[in-house]
């Protein structure tokens, strides 16, 4: 049996503002039926590809990334998942990094940062490229 909700009930059950799942609506990401006197009604279909896009904005997904990885096609789809992979493992670097260094500055021996060699190599090591997005 599908159920019908309003959009209040629907942001509910997200656990979202209703003006969210109205700019997700403008953006095409999700399509929503309109009964006869124009509201909004929300099915069991149109209420999982909301929560599809919910978890895609949470994992980091922009958007229009969320509107491209919902595409039709697998591929550009793939194209989209495989680029925010990348971006993601490339902060996780980056934030490994972070840790190392700061790690290392809490057991430093030195009394100053600058005059420790391994803080300076730290400090003279490029951060990794971080892919656009």
């Amino acid at each position: 049996m599908t159920k019908s909700m309003t959009i209040g009930d629907a942001a509910a059950q997200l656990g979202i503002e209703a003006h969210v799942l109205r700019h997700w609506e403008q953006a095409g990401v999700v399509t929503v039926r309109r009964n006869a006197s124009g509201y909004r009604i929300y099915d069991d279909g149109c209420l999982e590809r909301a929560r599809t896009v919910l978890k895609l904005r949470r994992v980091g997904l922009s958007l229009p990334e969320v509107a491209a990885a919902m595409a039709p096609e697998k591929s550009q789809a793939q194209a989209v998942v495989r680029a925010k992979i990348a971006a993601l493992e490339g902060e996780v670097a980056s934030r490994q990094q972070a840790i190392t260094f700061l790690q290392h500055t809490v057991e430093c021996r030195h009394r100053y940062l600058d005059d420790c060699p391994e803080c300076t190599t730290f400090v003279r090591d490029p951060e990794p490229r971080r892919e656009p997005q």
